[in-house]
């Protein structure tokens, strides 16, 4: 009888240990903490171009109308503005105001700014928003670039003004976005000239009179961003649009 329940006991101790060794062991490991990978600081061109095309999305109407305005860093409401207010609203975000180095510009020199409105004085609420002051400026500080019909010589973050009539003297400006036309070599540009800040194709469309960059161009390392999926790029504004500009 004792050797039959040694015999049971035996039966049942190796039957366990069988189980145990069939059956895996999971050990829970935990994985090391991924090291986050910081966002790369735009470059001050690049904040500006960034910014242009964030325009596209607030500022939707062209209004020429003059508005007091705060001063430094002073702004007619998003959704509205001038071709200049592009360029203003893209440089400021690059930590560059216009309105007031183009103020404190033409307080020191403002015989050498175009003398056009009748003014005795300089005006911080509009003088920045004109273009042939911004042409000033740009090129008082150095700023300024040949005028060619290379696409190349056209970078994102560039600005360029134009003469839309030259009858009338009416100029426009804009800035160079970073989105490629389809099957051309040339980059779209961000402006307004008569129904808020759009990303058209329009580098070539008008006489180029004036070529600046605030900012040296990026280097190879730094990142770009050339492509921009789902962009819609407009071609030439019509006639109509150009005449309602005032």
């Amino acid at each position: 009888m004792q050797g039959s329940r040694w015999a049971l006991c035996h039966l049942i101790v190796m039957s366990v240990l069988s189980w145990a060794c069939a059956t895996p062991v999971y050990q829970a490991v935990s994985e090391a903490p991924r090291a986050s990978r910081k966002p790369v600081p735009l470059t001050p061109r690049q904040q500006v171009v960034a910014n242009a095309h964030e325009q596209t999305k607030l500022t939707t109407a062209y209004d020429p109308a003059y508005v007091k305005l705060d001063y430094p860093n002073g702004d007619v409401p998003r959704d509205r503005g001038v071709c200049a207010d592009v360029v203003v609203r893209a440089l400021r975000a690059a930590q560059v105001d216009l309105q007031k180095e183009v103020h404190e510009d033409m307080a020191r020199a403002f015989a050498r700014y175009p003398q056009k409105w009748g003014a005795k004085g300089t005006d911080a609420n509009i003088d920045h928003r004109r273009v042939p002051n911004l042409m000033t400026w740009f090129t008082r500080q150095k700023k300024h670039l040949p005028v060619t019909t290379q696409a190349a010589d056209y970078q994102p973050g560039d600005v360029v003004a134009w003469e839309l009539n030259a009858a009338s003297g009416q100029l426009h400006i804009g800035v160079v976005s970073d989105v490629r036309v389809p099957g051309a070599a040339h980059y779209a540009i961000i402006h307004n000239i008569s129904a808020g800040a759009r990303l058209e194709d329009v580098l070539f469309a008008w006489k180029i009179i004036g070529h600046y960059r605030y900012f040296p161009s990026d280097t190879e390392d730094e990142p770009k961003n050339e492509t921009q999926p789902q962009t819609h790029i407009r071609t030439r504004p019509d006639r109509q649009e150009i005449k309602d500009r005032r």
